[in-house]
Order: C-alpha cells, then sequence, then structure tokens
C-alpha cells in the first residue's frame, strides 16, 4: 500500500524530522516503558529537549528560541511521536510548545518575556495550561477558581484537575475569575509558578493511556500570586483562551492521522508474516478487504490534515475547520486501532 505523496514539507522540514525521529528513537523509545510504569518521566529529558532545539521553536532568537512562525516544524513533531507510537512524554513537548507557549508569546510584556521565554526555550522551564476543574469539564464560563486583587496581588483560591504536565511544570498558565460578579468577562489568566505558598499538587492522576504524561490535580489555597503574573488585560481571558483553537485542534487532529497510520504499517507487517491454515493472514480475502478500507480512510485523513496544515501556515484556518479535522481524524483513528487489534487476533 502507497500513499499519495505529500507535498507540504520542504527540505528542512523532513531533514528536521530525521533529527527529531532519531532522538525519540535513541533518547525517549528506550525508557519509555518505565515511564509508563513510573507515570511521569525525568526532568533531565527536557533539558536534553531544550538542547537539540525541540523546544521554544517559535520564540524569538533573541530570547533562545528558533524564531520560526512555520508551523510545519510543529507538525513534524506531532507526526514521528505519533508514528513512533511514543505518546506520553514527548506529548509534553506539544503541548509545551504548540498549546502553552502561545500565550506567552501573544501575551507576555517585555518584563515577562524576559523573565520566562529563555528557560522555556532551554527545558528549565516546563510549562501548562490549567483550566478545568473538578465540576466545570469542558465549561470554561463555569470555572469557581477566584482570584481577588489585594494591592500588588492577587489572592488565588480553587483548584483545577486533570492538568497535563502537571507534576514536572514550573509555569502554569491558570483561567481565574477575577470579578466573581461579570460572568465571561469576569476570566483572566494568571502565571502560578512553582514554589509558591499555598499552592499544592495532588496525586499524578492514572489514565488509560499516556502514563508517563503526568496529568495532576492542582489546589492553591491563599495564593498570592504577584499583579506581574497577570497575562494581557484583566477580563479579558476568555478572548485569549479562544484564540489558539485552531491551532490546538489542529496538532490532536496531525496525531491521531499519525497514529493510525502507524497502527496500519504495523498490522501490515504482522499479517504478512503470521500464517493460519497454512497461509498468511494478509492472502485472506477478508484480510484484504479491511486493510483496504483502513488504508482509504488514513489516506483522506491525511488528505485533510495537509490542507488545513497549509491554511494553518497561512494563517487561513478557522476554528471550526480545525475541529472538523479533529472529530473527524480522532473518530477514524479509533476505528482504524481497533479494527487492526482484531487483525492481530
Amino acid at each position: 500500500m502507497k500513499f499519495l505523496p505529500r507535498t507540504i514539507y520542504d527540505i528542512e522540514h523532513e531533514e528536521f524530522r530525521r533529527s527529531f525521529r532519531h532522538w525519540l528513537d535513541t533518547s525517549i523509545a528506550p525508557h519509555h516503558e518505565d515511564w509508563e510504569r513510573l507515570g511521569i518521566g525525568p526532568r533531565s529529558i527536557w533539558l536534553e529537549a531544550g538542547q537539540r532545539g525541540f523546544l521554544g521553536l517559535t520564540v524569538p532568537e533573541e530570547f533562545g528560541g528558533g524564531g520560526t512562525d512555520d508551523y510545519r516544524f510543529a507538525a513534524v513533531m506531532s507526526e514521528e511521536i505519533g508514528a513512533t507510537g511514543l505518546i506520553g512524554v514527548p506529548h509534553g513537548f506539544t503541548l509545551h510548545n504548540d498549546i502553552v507557549l502561545p500565550y506567552f508569546l501573544e501575551l507576555c510584556n517585555d518584563e515577562q518575556k524576559a523573565r520566562w521565554l529563555p528557560k522555556m526555550v532551554t527545558g528549565e522551564i516546563i510549562t501548562a495550561l490549567a483550566i478545568t476543574e473538578p465540576n466545570t469539564g469542558s465549561d470554561v464560563a463555569g470555572i469557581k477558581s477566584t482570584a481577588i486583587k489585594n494591592g500588588d496581588s492577587y489572592v488565588l483560591n480553587g483548584s483545577k484537575t486533570f492538568i497535563s504536565n502537571g507534576i514536572n511544570s514550573d509555569a502554569i498558565v491558570t483561567a481565574v475569575r477575577t470579578d466573581p460578579s461579570a460572568g465571561r468577562r469576569g476570566i483572566s489568566l494568571m502565571v502560578v509558578e512553582r514554589g509558591m505558598p499555598g499552592f499544592d499538587r495532588g496525586r499524578n492522576l492514572e489514565k488509560i493511556g499516556q502514563h508517563s504524561q503526568d496529568t495532576a490535580e492542582l489546589f492553591f489555597n491563599n495564593v498570592e500570586v504577584p499583579a506581574s503574573n497577570l497575562l494581557g488585560n484583566e477580563g479579558e481571558g476568555m478572548k485569549y483562551l479562544m484564540r489558539n483553537l485552531a491551532q490546538e485542534r489542529l496538532g490532536i487532529a496531525i496525531e491521531a492521522v499519525a497514529v493510525a497510520k502507524a497502527a496500519l504499517y504495523w498490522t501490515l507487517d504482522y499479517v504478512q508474516n503470521r500464517n493460519a491454515f497454512g497461509q498468511s493472514i494478509a492472502s485472506f480475502q477478508n484480510t484484504r478487504f479491511l486493510l483496504a478500507e483502513l488504508f482509504t480512510e488514513v489516506q483522506i485523513g491525511q488528505t485533510y490534515i495537509d490542507q488545513s496544515i497549509q491554511l494553518h501556515c497561512a494563517q487561513q484556518l478557522d476554528a471550526t475547520q480545525a475541529a472538523v479535522g479533529k472529530y473527524w481524524c480522532t473518530e477514524m483513528q479509533n476505528r482504524v486501532v481497533d479494527k487492526c487489534l482484531q487483525l492481530h487476533g
């Protein structure tokens, strides 16, 4: 089975792909099962990722970053993480690069950029995004955590849950209610930092998959957050959270297609080398029909995602079309992985 040729990447993207894939194969894969059992990866691997140039690709060069606005490098990383099946510790890198860093790049003033960005590039500062609360789920407007202004600081109280990078994180973009009476207009974003008195982490949550992607509960008890840690303007948090939806959704869709494609390749190899009733499983007509069906689904998903990547690089991908890709590709991933599993018996 041969997929249609892809034309969205240039030579430098493929060179970056080879470099990142080699690092995954040599520095991540040998340890990943151990990290999965531990439920977390070491902070040292973040420092190594920073040294290799895999963190902060979009951070300006003056702060030590890659200085690129070309999303295709991020897409390559998501594809190779999916292709290797190492969706644990490396998933934290894409969260750091593609979901959290845009808030710092778009909302930080000069002092905040100088304070945080260089160490985000080196891996000394690991980031997270804290929105979800125990009783709100995906209802961002329903968050209860409050941060009430008191002189030169905010007093933060509340809790968050299911926060990726939650255990290892040092700088957490946190959605809070700075004006409890203002509804959606009362939500702001601020950075909570490791070591602030009153800030505690709960258990590292157990999950069905991505075990080494540390996912935590966070608790805030009268945490004094300096006003200088406010991101952007007070009361505009909801607007800021909506800005990056297209990229967040696209990244999930890219990885979904990559995982489905990897599952298909692994299954093709298996059925060609596994015999039953005196012949390979691949020779049975039902197997051929099923593989053709799966190949078609993956190809359709890849075609849509390639076009979406191009649109996003041209700043023309809207949140709705990205949601279409996220929905269809993740559902396709489930179907492909499930049917490949059946072929493994």
